[in-house]
């Protein structure tokens, strides 16, 4: 049996632990509808990331958080500038509603911006920089809480700079959604675009063939193109003949004087796209576009080129293009001279010049070379002949050329009193034939290698002719003698 003051401890310890429950669950509730407002005693953050703009988006968030950056090409070298727009206070709704309603215009050919509002323009404040480095990474700290204008003001060749953005600081915690977020991370992104160039002058033999220069550039990866340029400085050794214009994959086609204008002024080629042509390119931004430059050199040397790409208003007004590696062609020359099996030089040598051993024997197809074209070649006072104008034996589209072109000398006039080579001598092109001396000496051999041959007029016969000249004379006066004494 119970004591009855048992039973009412037991009723007076429940209640407690009712009430204590009881506020439990109401600081918990009053706990969680308190409102977590921007501390203005805070500083924070804006943590900037680089990257080179991928071909397909990431669908990563926007939100101010940190993210995965798996795969994606980080850009160092680029300087940003922030500056606090004044007048805008984010710990009060009002400010907040001011900012929504700001107006952000950017102008891409001077990479200038302009904010505007309800109340007319808003002036800002003093810019700090920052470059990106160690991949991408820029990072401005100890920021007063409040709305900032994120501006790229520098930037390697080739890239295609983001607008101009508006960052809050803070924001909305976007994972709790009831906490504010002061260390903002950003990822804008940059088109990086290239250009290259190479040339084809693999079935060029001497000067006055063809030559062609293919340059390929690469289409921004933006949705709307303010400008895009491509130029070649062509080198004085190279005569231009004609360009094409198209896109890699040819999924449009791109006219002259619609789509882009061609110039042409002191050996410089200019295509510019005009506004229809950079709609076409912005729609095609996975191609590339491809100019080829049709030329043919018109004198000897290692001709070096490089093409320069602008892809963009801001690189265009700046004159800032990036440029592509040089490429090369190279035309030489080589030297003869003709003497006798000693060192004594001899005129009187008439060469030609032959593609194949095979033409060099039938005496077919003889390269003409020179202003005006010639195909026989004679020696000097000295026995020299230079060959000039035919392209390395060593070096082919660009690149050392293994194995050598080869290159066949025929001889088609020998000197007075000399044998004709017997065989065509084979040469190549190098830088080192194209220096100045003598590269090889020919030879020839006196006629019948130098044994003299019997002919009519010679002593022995002569003193034959004079015995038997006397000896008839002779028998003549015996026999006149005879018929007068009979």
């Amino acid at each position: 049996m119970s004591h009855p003051s048992t039973g009412r401890l037991k009723t007076l310890l429940l209640a407690i632990a009712a009430i204590a429950v009881a506020l439990v669950g109401l600081g918990a509730a009053a706990s969680a509808a308190s409102p977590s407002l921007p501390d203005p005693t805070q500083t924070g953050s804006i943590l900037i990331h680089k990257f080179k703009t991928p071909d397909t988006p990431t669908g990563l968030p926007a939100n101010g958080t940190v993210q995965s950056t798996t795969g994606l090409t980080p850009v160092d070298g680029v300087t940003f500038s922030i500056q606090q727009v004044n007048g805008i206070n984010l710990t009060t709704n009002q400010g907040w509603l001011n900012a929504n309603a700001l107006s952000l215009v950017f102008n891409p050919s001077n990479a200038a911006a302009s904010i505007t509002g309800a109340a007319g323009s808003y002036t800002l404040g003093t810019a700090t920089s920052q470059t990106t480095a160690g991949g991408g990474n820029a990072s401005f700290l100890g920021l007063p809480l409040g709305l900032y204008l994120v501006s790229e003001t520098a930037w390697p060749a080739g890239t295609t700079p983001s607008a101009p953005f508006l960052v809050s600081v803070p924001l909305t915690d976007p994972t709790t959604k009831s906490g504010w977020l002061y260390n903002v991370n950003v990822y804008p992104k940059n088109s990086v675009d290239t250009v290259s160039k190479t040339v084809d002058d693999a079935s060029a033999v001497k000067l006055g063939d063809p030559v062609v220069w293919t340059i390929k550039g690469d289409i921004p990866n933006v949705s709307t193109l303010d400008g895009y340029k491509i130029t070649d400085q062509l080198a004085p050794q190279l005569t231009y003949v004609g360009t094409t214009v198209s896109l890699s994959d040819n999924s449009a086609t791109l006219t002259a004087g619609t789509d882009y204008n061609l110039t042409t002024a002191g050996n410089l080629v200019s295509i510019v796209f005009t506004g229809p042509g950079l709609i076409k390119l912005a729609a095609h931004n996975t191609a590339q576009v491809v100019v080829s430059l049709n030329t043919t050199v018109n004198a000897v040397g290692e001709i070096s080129n490089t093409a320069q790409l602008y892809p963009n208003a801001n690189s265009i007004t700046t004159g800032t293009p990036t440029t592509s590696p040089p490429v090369v062609t190279k035309w030489g020359s080589i030297t003869f001279q003709k003497t006798d099996p000693g060192t004594k030089a001899l005129t009187g040598a008439v060469f030609s010049v032959y593609p194949t051993l095979a033409d060099a024997k039938a005496g077919t197809n003889a390269i003409a070379l020179g202003t005006p074209a010639q195909t026989t070649f004679p020696v000097d006072s000295s026995g020299l002949v230079t060959i000039s104008g035919l392209r390395y034996s060593d070096w082919d589209n660009g690149a050392a050329l293994t194995p050598l072109r080869d290159y066949y000398l025929g001889e088609v006039t020998a000197p007075t009193g000399y044998e004709l080579l017997a065989e065509p001598i084979k040469f190549d092109i190098t830088q080192a034939t194209s220096a100045a001396g003598v590269d090889l000496t020919i030879k020839d051999v006196p006629s019948n290698g130098g044994f003299q041959l019997p002919f009519t007029g010679g002593h022995g016969l002569r003193n034959y002719y004079i015995a038997g000249a006397v000896l008839i004379g002779l028998a003549l006066v015996l026999s006149v003698r005879r018929r007068q004494g009979s």
